[in-house]
């Protein structure tokens, strides 16, 4: 258990339930569910830039990281296809894959076909059902894909200014901008409480909050004088108590409760605000093709890792189909923007391929 470990090397409950933040972000779990330690490891391993454990923004936003890895691909040859939906992985007579069938009928043929969307993608949507075994099939059927999260991006015209640490009178970024700032985690308790009330099909009604202002260290990212906020919240179940869909309605609430919150830390956030978007579990599934919403393509716990990842006997980057890879989150070792499961799963194409 997360709570436990965490009592062994602190004292401080504000700081306890801070890093207990990394260990439930992305899992429908609270700090005092099994198998949560390991998602804090998950979190803190690595490094970046020779510091152990350290995070970083990406210059530019998010995106910039796809186009450098595409720029990269590109250089070498490659030929990226935007926009194009795939509609299955096109297989020979001897099973194995050959390339994929693009949604408008375009075939598109190749020796290798590694897939980065999730395992319920690529085996259940995508790779004819007759030519996999009944049993990995009910597996990738069973993945725990539940997610607490809602994600939401904010336009402020000023700098968020919190009662903790005011802003100076020139309205420039302060250090705590520059980090990710947690709010509502001054106990554990009240983590396993927004837990709670999610698994009863209910959005927290005090959510956890993990609130970056990239723009803070970006400045090219929002006009002069103004910031994007980027809110990473839980939690949110996907689907609701009573069936309620949620619509407008309850995307709406939810992000008013959210904004409530950081109110009270930062008074004036709530008039700062001209522009936000509001992603629920089911938006993050229906747009990123993410199962559940599940930004690791299935949950990080330890029946869903190492040998178990996405099955027993296909942690290793193969699956049943000959020549189909899976390189996304939902491989070894899961998800983070680390790029592991895919250089992995490079280094197992590349050798197979030299075979063919």
């Amino acid at each position: 258990l997360l709570g436990q470990i965490l009592d062994q090397w602190f004292e401080s409950e504000p700081l306890k339930a801070t890093l207990a933040t990394d260990a439930v972000i992305g899992a429908m779990a609270s700090p005092h569910t099994p198998g949560s330690g390991y998602v804090l490891l998950h979190h803190v391993m690595g490094e970046l830039e020779g510091r152990q454990g350290a995070w970083g923004y990406v210059a530019g936003g998010m995106g910039a990281l796809s186009q450098a890895i595409a720029h990269a691909a590109t250089a070498q040859g490659a030929h990226i296809f935007a926009e194009k939906a795939v509609g299955h992985v096109l297989l020979g007579r001897d099973g194995r894959a050959q390339g994929v069938v693009l949604q408008d009928g375009t075939e598109v043929r190749s020796k290798l076909v590694l897939s980065n969307a999730s395992p319920q993608i690529t085996f259940l949507e995508l790779t004819p059902q007759e030519q996999l075994p009944n049993d990995f099939v009910q597996r990738i059927r069973q993945i725990d894909t539940r997610s607490p999260v809602t994600k939401i991006n904010v336009a402020v015209d000023q700098l968020p200014s919190f009662l903790a640490a005011p802003n100076a009178r020139d309205g420039q970024p302060l250090p705590h901008h520059q980090c990710s700032i947690h709010l509502n985690c001054e106990g554990t308790h009240l983590l396993h409480q927004a837990f709670t009330e999610a698994t009863h099909g209910h959005p927290s009604s005090r959510p956890m909050i993990e609130l970056c202002i990239p723009s803070a260290l970006d400045p090219g990212l929002a006009p002069r004088g103004c910031h994007v906020v980027s809110l990473f919240t839980q939690y949110t179940p996907s689907a609701l108590a009573g069936r309620r869909p949620w619509d407008e309605q309850a995307r709406n609430a939810y992000a008013d409760m959210v904004f409530d919150c950081i109110e009270s830390y930062a008074p004036g956030f709530k008039a700062s605000v001209i522009g936000r978007d509001i992603l629920t579990p089911p938006d993050l599934e229906r747009i990123f093709g993410l199962p559940g919403g599940n930004i690791f393509h299935g949950g990080m716990s330890l029946d869903q890792l190492y040998f178990a990842r996405p099955a027993p006997s296909y942690s290793g980057y193969r699956s049943p189909i000959p020549g189909l890879y899976l390189c996304g989150s939902g491989a070894h070792p899961g998800g983070g923007v680390m790029g592991a499961a895919g250089r992995n799963a490079a280094q197992v194409a590349l050798g197979d391929f030299r075979r063919l």
